[in-house]
């Protein structure tokens, strides 16, 4: 615990992935005091043309209000 999960276009390089992964265990081992060894880190790479579908309605505007970070695009963003 915690687990983070991201969700970003294809394309993105193994060595990018693994930069962008220490990166958040670097800041989660800081902010949060866990040990790396409490932490994981996954990556789902999903189609631009489902973004909407499988990324934008169920994750950020089907949960806006516990966004600590909101995007500015989408469709009907409060």
């Amino acid at each position: 615990m915690p687990h983070i999960s991201v969700s970003l276009w294809p394309g993105k390089s193994a060595l990018q992935h693994q930069a962008l992964s220490d990166a958040i265990v670097k800041s989660v081992v800081q902010t949060l005091g866990y040990g790396e060894d409490a932490i994981s880190v996954g990556f789902a790479e999903v189609d631009p043309a489902d973004w909407m579908e499988k990324v934008f309605q169920p994750e950020i505007a089907g949960r806006w209000t516990t966004l600590t970070k909101q995007p500015g695009y989408g469709p009907d963003v409060p």
